[in-house]
C-alpha cells in the first residue's frame, strides 16, 4: 500500500510542475501508483535533474496517510493494521505514542507523556494493543 514519488539526492520531493523540490511530501508533489509510471517520468528528467524513485508508505511517511497526525515523528512500527509512532506533537513538548489505524485513518494519541525519545523507546518496543 504505497505510492511512488521522485526525490532529489538532497531529500526534497519533486513538485507537480516537475521543476522544484518540496521539503515535505504533500498533495503538491508528483506521485505515481506504480514504479513503472514513476520510471517513465524519471527517465525524461535525467538530463535535467538527478532524481531517485522512492516509495511512500504509512511507515515511511505517516503524516501523508494520516493528515491529523501533527508533529515530528521519530520512529514508526507496524502492528497488524495499525502504525505506531513516537511523536513529538510540537517542538519542546513531551513525547507521546500515536496509534494510526490504516482502515479507518483515525489517529489516537496515547495519554502517557515521556520526557525524551529514550524513555518512550521501551514503551514503543513493547507496545501491545
Amino acid at each position: 500500500m504505497g505510492i511512488y514519488a521522485l526525490q532529489s539526492p538532497a531529500g526534497g520531493f519533486l513538485d507537480e510542475d516537475l521543476e522544484h523540490f518540496n521539503k515535505k511530501f504533500d498533495d503538491w508533489c508528483v506521485q505515481f501508483d506504480s514504479l513503472e509510471d514513476a520510471s517513465i517520468i524519471a527517465s525524461t528528467l535525467e538530463k535535467r535533474k538527478s532524481v531517485d524513485i522512492v516509495e511512500i508508505t504509512p511507515l515511511s511517511y505517516p503524516q501523508y496517510f494520516f493528515p491529523t497526525l501533527q508533529g515530528n515523528i521519530y520512529a514508526t512500527r507496524e502492528i497488524g493494521d495499525k502504525i505506531l509512532c513516537i511523536l513529538e506533537p510540537f517542538m519542546g513538548s513531551s513525547f507521546r505514542l500515536a496509534l494510526c489505524d490504516l482502515k479507518t485513518k483515525k489517529v489516537q494519541i496515547k495519554p502517557t507523556k515521556y520526557k525524551n525519545v529514550l524513555s518512550v523507546e521501551g514503551a514503543f518496543a513493547n507496545f501491545v494493543e
